[in-house]
């Protein structure tokens, strides 16, 4: 085991899930960053799938896909949002990938003939996993949220392994946070701590004393309360935290720097505390979201499969708001369900939008849906963006348009190259990224300020079938940019010829995933800018 000077700090949830740990670790992350620390973080999550990239969205959300092809929980992109530094597949571990891995190991005799357990074996593969990840980022401090609730039985062997890695490095050498919900009963008006006091007695049952308690929150907590928290949790009265509802989730370190969460952590840690902290770039983000929140404002209709979970498309929402800010305009989206959508409800459904995204969808759900959005969207003149099948759908659409009576939809595209052969759901997906030339003189092109070669992330199972290519071309069809022969970027041209189209731009990539707040994706401010136009 490593016990060089890196800095560990962990974060646990209690009471109940979806409180933000992931939210809370990343502001933190900023916090340490902003003090010129160099920070990586990573999720641990308890449950037997491998990774989240064979799941429903409706069960964590989005699949967020790293720089080297890893598909990671949506935690991750909070990460790389917040401290604008790109993860990889390391960043997400999940019981299934510790277990397989210690498994395979005993198969292949690397224990020796010893009965392999739960402490010392997958505790130690878990610390593997930790200590791994501060190697290869060369972090000073290295941050991991624990996924799940303090009290469920598939985190203990995380919980515990944590708790080894203090005895193992140090104690001044790693932070607990501890992150539970402090509920307010609406009946009689009252915030309760007792189910916080309880979910940190469960952790101290562990053998782990939490040093800082964020208490998510509604409301403000008053002084007595923290008085309480701290005397029943047995830590001093500034290390308990407010994490109140924001309007912006990039307020949230801002909320925390005024509590000096950071300057606590250092000092638990035995760093600066006094260290300044840069955040000018942070705050004037946040200021020009506050003077967009009464001002001029886009509609974008969202047309996707999952839009009954916003988290499905967290990461184009998050990049749609980045072009927002950057631009000084407000985006509003209007959530349409793909599966309820068709061209007879079109005018209906997207009356009122200045523009139209049809974000990445996995399988054929809802594809009638969105080609029925991009004939409305194209026939209207209202800019149009499709990712991953939402271009596809662009493409389809424009080969329905040149020949109605012709059914060759399942022609238009074809297995990957290097997924073909492959025999499981999780292998036959193109991941990561991928060099795409640009084709000069494009809307593409341009919208990339005239760059010929560019790096775009993927998550898809089909690619464009090119012996189709002329059949498109000849309804004004632009193929701006590609990948060896794969089809990456789409377009209709915007002036010149019968075809031209305010913004139709079809994208085989995740743009969303490189969007920053304070450097927003140049695709979907292109968007946000075309939207504005039509307004």
């Amino acid at each position: 085991m490593q016990t060089q000077q890196k800095k560990y700090i962990f974060v646990t949830g209690g009471v109940a899930s979806g409180l933000g740990k992931g939210v809370t670790a990343a502001s933190l992350g900023r916090l340490l960053k902003a003090r010129r620390y160099n920070v990586t973080i990573s999720k641990f999550d308890p449950y037997f799938n491998i990774d989240p990239g064979t799941m429903s969205p409706y069960q964590h959300g989005e699949v967020f896909v790293t720089e080297d092809g890893g598909q990671t929980d949506l935690d991750i992109g909070h990460y790389e949002r917040f401290i604008d530094e790109n993860l990889n597949m390391y960043s997400n571990t999940t019981a299934g990938k510790i277990y397989w891995s210690v498994l395979e190991q005993e198969r292949e005799g690397k224990y020796g003939g010893k009965t392999v357990q739960v402490i010392p074996h997958i505790t130690d593969e878990i610390k593997n996993h930790i200590y791994a990840t501060g190697e290869k980022s060369g972090a000073d401090i290295v941050m991991a949220e624990i996924g799940g609730t303090v009290g469920d039985i598939e985190g203990l062997p995380f919980l515990e392994a944590i708790r080894q890695i203090r005895y193992e490095v140090g104690h001044s050498n790693v932070l607990y946070v501890h992150v539970p919900l402090i509920p307010r009963l609406s009946r009689s008006d009252e915030m309760k701590s007792k189910p916080a006091q309880h979910s940190v007695k469960e952790l101290l049952s562990l053998g782990i004393q939490p040093d800082i308690i964020v208490c998510r929150t509604e409301w403000d907590i008053s002084d007595d309360m923290r008085d309480k928290l701290a005397l029943f949790c047995n830590v001093k009265k500034e290390c308990v935290i407010q994490n109140s509802d924001c309007d912006l989730i990039y307020e949230v370190p801002l909320m925390f720097e005024r509590q000096k969460l950071a300057q606590i952590a250092c000092s638990r840690l035995g760093l600066e505390e006094d260290r300044e902290a840069d955040l000018s770039n942070w705050q004037q983000t946040i200021d020009r979201w506050k003077k967009l929140k009464n001002g001029n404002s886009v509609k974008i209709a969202l047309v996707g499969t999952y839009v009954e979970l916003h988290d499905a498309y967290l990461s184009v929402s998050e990049a749609l708001l980045h072009a927002g800010i950057g631009l000084e305009t407000g985006v509003v989206i209007d959530w349409v369900d793909a599966e309820a959508l068709d061209a007879q409800n079109a005018d209906e459904l997207l009356a009122g939008a200045d523009g139209v995204i049809a974000p990445g969808d996995i399988g054929e759900n809802g594809t009638e849906g969105i080609i029925a959005a991009v004939k409305y969207a194209h026939g209207k003149g209202i800019p149009m963006l499709g990712i991953n099948l939402g271009m596809q759908c662009m493409l389809l659409q424009r080969r329905r348009a040149a020949d109605p009576m012709g059914r060759t939809d399942e022609s238009l595209f074809c297995n990957i190259p290097e997924g073909a052969d492959e025999g499981t759901a999780a292998d036959t997906a193109r991941l990561g990224a991928r060099r795409i030339d640009l084709q000069a003189g494009t809307l593409a092109a341009r919208i990339y300020e005239n760059k010929h070669i560019i790096s775009e992330r993927h998550r898809h199972r089909q690619i464009f079938d090119n012996s189709y290519r002329a059949k498109l071309e000849a309804t004004g069809i632009v193929f701006s940019g590609t990948s060896g022969d794969i089809v990456e970027v789409i377009e209709l041209p915007q002036d010149g010829n019968q075809f031209a189209h305010p913004f139709f731009v079809g994208v085989q990539f995740h743009p969303e995933f490189k969007s920053r707040p304070n450097r927003p994706h140049p695709i979907f401010t292109a968007f946000i800018e075309a939207s504005v136009g039509n307004r």
